[in-house]
């Protein structure tokens, strides 16, 4: 078996490698099989882990996904539905991306824009947070839409890029202000710090998300895998593993939100107290780097 999956790893590798080189053969859509890892520091440590997948899908290909396994716009045993991402209106995610990326300026993110989500299993999809990635042309990643839901009912969404619009690398920190009332549990204030680490050549992806409020580092989140070629048999195989993976997300939400009221975490509800002050940065180096962000990436796109 582990000579299969290192086979396995190494026919994906490949492929990347050679997508790399030439843009054309790379897969309309990739699944990313993984864990998500989420660690409270303070007032009373608390971490899990959950495994986890994603369908990252090529927006100028959806269409070309939609099939007898997998759906667009239409009921399968996994799918995705253009209404539950950007403008929630079914229109075309590709091109509602670009109008984003022009009104701030980042005209550099020219070529694929993929997003990462939680695909629909048998009818049904929770987000917390999806991930659009906005390449240029050479592929190189240059802003980073990161959409965020609560279980309330609303979203927000925070549109990310480099000094200058410079490529995004692992060592970029990708600031923004906290805007929306995510957990009952945090006051809305402080900041995030977005880091995505992957390479052309390697089949390894991750995003971080460091959560500071007024006190400082509060909560670590990572959400890391390895990427393969989306096909029905690693759609199926994904799916006999964790049949229940969408169900589990706000299952395992409600969980830890009881886990964390046994263990006295300060409650907010629904409706959290004013912020402590206007806003706090991680450190003096990631404070100088929110500075200089380019002004769209802190501000929203849309929020219900």
């Amino acid at each position: 078996m582990k000579a299969v999956h290192a086979n396995r790893t190494s026919i994906a590798g490949d492929v990347r490698n050679r997508a790399a080189l030439c843009p054309d053969i790379t897969p309309a859509a990739w699944l990313l099989t993984g864990h998500v890892m989420h660690a409270r520091l303070r007032p009373r440590r608390h971490r899990f882990t959950y495994p986890v997948f994603y369908v990252r899908c090529d927006l100028d290909r959806l269409e070309s996904l939609d099939s007898g396994w997998f759906g667009v716009d239409r009921w399968r045993a996994l799918s995705l539905f253009r209404r539950d991402h950007g403008p929630r209106d079914g229109s075309d995610l590709a091109a509602w991306m670009r109008k984003q990326l022009a009104a701030a300026g980042i005209g550099e993110a020219d070529g694929k824009i993929w997003l990462q989500a939680f695909p629909r299993m048998f009818g049904y999809a929770f987000n917390p947070v999806s991930f659009w990635f906005c390449h240029d042309r050479d592929g190189r990643l240059r802003a980073l839409l990161a959409e965020v839901r609560n279980t309330f009912g609303a979203r927000h969404s925070y549109l990310l890029g480099a000094k200058d619009h410079a490529p995004i690398t692992g060592d970029t920190p990708l600031i923004c202000k906290k805007v929306l009332h995510v957990s009952p549990f945090c006051r809305v204030e402080g900041s995030y710090t977005f880091r995505v680490r992957e390479s052309a050549g390697s089949t390894l992806a991750s995003v971080s998300i460091d959560y500071h409020d007024a006190d400082g580092l509060l909560i670590r989140t990572a959400l890391a895998g390895r990427l393969t070629p989306l096909t029905r048999a690693s759609a199926v195989a994904a799916l006999i593993r964790q049949p229940l993976l969408t169900v589990g997300v706000v299952a395992g939400i409600h969980w830890q939100a009881l886990r964390l009221a046994l263990k006295h975490v300060p409650f907010y509800g629904k409706d959290p107290a004013p912020v402590r002050f206007a806003d706090a940065s991680p450190d003096p180096e990631s404070a100088a780097a929110a500075v200089t962000q380019p002004r769209a990436a802190a501000q929203p796109i849309s929020s219900d």
